[in-house]
């Protein structure tokens, strides 16, 4: 794009980080780095409405196609080998699985490029714990059967940091120079919480519980989603800067969304599906220096004779007995007749893939809006020194209070390297921008390494000279957004239901993008395809 430093500084940190980083000298050491991964050129030839059609011999026989490698994808797939069925493939569209969940390998440590933890599951969530499992993370349970897992992946202490006019303080709520208005206001907000975590319905459910399917739909937790967080903190009477603050971090993290763009619900959700019962700590998190990539990485090794990477399903035709999948390789239209479709790829494509759909659909895909996000790995040769030395020390997650990024997550931090090269994961929700994915998918490498180091060195002013490499990825269609209206409306039930022998199965359909949940409808949709 067409924009000065200043202007492109401005657009993403705020004039005042703009000004100040254009005073300094230009003259600054520029790592080397690329733009890496997923190839939304190529995803976005669904949007051409072309008609596919392979050649007589460019066709075979498969029991089940899963369209998309995503968690959910690989959920499906690895349920299916569990059960015994190996009729079936897995469609990716990129090189590598895992979507989001992707990860990358480098020295001295591999590094996310999306999601990075998952909460230790409740001992109600069987199937995700029988993964864990697997895995052999566990180590057995407690007295109440709850899951325990071995302590080298729990995250570490300390787990999270926040920079705040030039200190660096624990924790992401800010208590430093706090009033006392500040700290009633948190007691209130924190006794709400209490109350919806202690909150159940006439059958015993939850209001907030992972997966959402398990939770409540009575008027009283289903009307939350009329409204967004925001307005729901002012009509309970909460006006504190700082909890406004607290709380748009919690959007902006797991929803790439501001506060005021999020649902009520999904608000709640974020502070209460994943705490047992009032006064307990949320569920630990278990991470791995790739994150989330550890266990993509598992499952797809359990199919990996199933995976077909790199073919992009273009064209979905139902039939009566089945469907007709093309997928486009190596600039070659491949065919694949199949009995059941599990389609885990973005529920918002189902329009441009699936033939008759848009003629006549069964929901309105287009209500399935999806926000965009850069990530950036930068490899450092060095940790920054700490500038003051009673400076809170450098953690997992580290975040910048008066930025509109999520900070950067230390990669080394779970092996206990604590000392020389690291690997950052810097994250930046594009939700500050009208138009983010069209300007993000315009901005070249060196414009958004150059935002991204800017905002860290408000916090390192060395980090120019300690990175030798900064290579970001851009996710246009990062993460569903759970906007008002949402997570409890007519669309997002619909799309529940199979589409004749097409079963969909995407972490959209719970209208928050989280790991459990996209695990979850993989499973769902298997189960649904057993029982026909």
């Amino acid at each position: 794009m067409d924009l000065s430093r200043r202007e492109l500084l401005t657009m993403f940190l705020g004039a005042p980080i703009a000004l100040a980083a254009c005073r300094e000298s230009s003259v600054r050491r520029f790592p080397e780095g690329e733009i890496v991964g997923a190839n939304w050129e190529l995803g976005h030839v669904l949007r051409e409405g072309r008609n596919f059609e392979p050649g007589a011999d460019k066709w075979q026989n498969v029991g089940i196609a899963i369209v998309g490698g995503g968690v959910a994808g690989l959920a499906a797939a690895w349920k299916l080998k569990r059960s015994g069925n190996n009729d079936f493939a897995v469609f990716e569209l990129e090189k590598e699985t895992g979507g989001t969940s992707r990860s990358g390998e480098g020295s001295p440590v591999g590094y996310p490029w999306g999601a990075h933890y998952l909460p230790v599951p409740f001992r109600e969530n069987i199937d995700l714990i029988e993964l864990l499992d697997e895995m052999s993370l566990s180590d057995g349970k407690t007295e109440t059967g709850d899951l325990i897992i071995k302590e080298q992946y729990l995250c570490r202490e300390p787990e999270e940091r926040v920079f705040y006019k030039g200190r660096w303080y624990p924790g992401l709520y800010l208590h430093v120079g706090e009033s006392e208005d500040d700290k009633r206001q948190l007691a209130a907000f924190e006794k709400q919480i209490n109350n919806w975590v202690n909150w159940r319905d006439g059958r015993g459910r939850r209001a907030f519980v992972v997966p959402a399917a398990l939770g409540s739909d009575e008027a009283d937790v289903t009307s939350l989603d009329e409204i967004s967080f925001g307005d729901w903190l002012r009509q309970n009477g909460f006006t504190s800067e700082r909890l406004f603050w607290y709380c748009d971090y919690a959007c902006r993290d797991d929803y790439g969304l501001k506060l005021e763009q999020t649902s009520a619900w999904a608000g709640l959700f974020y502070f209460c599906s994943r705490v047992r019962k009032s006064g307990d700590e949320s569920q630990p998190f278990i991470t791995f220096p790739e994150g989330n990539g550890r266990f993509v990485r598992h499952m797809a090794d359990k199919v990996r004779d199933h995976i077909k990477p790199s073919h992009t399903v273009v064209s979905i035709i139902p039939t009566d007995t089945g469907a007709e999948v093309i997928c486009l390789t190596n600039g070659e239209l491949r065919g694949f007749r199949c009995g059941k479709v599990i389609y885990a790829s973005p529920v918002f494509t189902a329009m441009f893939v699936i033939r008759g759909f848009a003629e006549r659909p069964p929901f309105n895909a287009r209500a399935f809006h999806s926000n965009s996000w850069f990530v950036a790995n930068l490899h450092l040769k060095d940790r920054p020194v700490p500038r003051f030395a009673r400076d809170f020390p450098l953690a997992w997650d580290n975040v910048i209070y008066e930025s509109p990024s999520l900070g950067y997550v230390n990669a080394t931090h779970q092996k206990g390297i604590d000392h020389g090269a690291s690997v950052w994961t810097y994250y930046y929700p594009m939700c500050h921008e009208e138009n983010g994915r069209t300007k993000l998918l315009n901005y070249e490498w060196r414009e958004l390494a150059d935002v991204c180091l800017t905002d860290i060195s408000r916090a390192h002013p060395e980090i120019y000279d300690l990175t030798e490499r900064v290579d970001i990825m851009r996710w246009g269609h990062a993460m569903i957004s759970p906007t008002p209206g949402f997570i409890w409306g007519e669309d997002r039930r619909k799309a529940l239901e199979p589409y004749r022998n097409i079963h969909f199965a995407h972490t959209d359909l719970s209208g928050i993008a989280l790991f459990e949940e996209a695990f979850y409808h993989g499973l769902r949709a298997v189960d649904a395809i057993i029982k026909e």
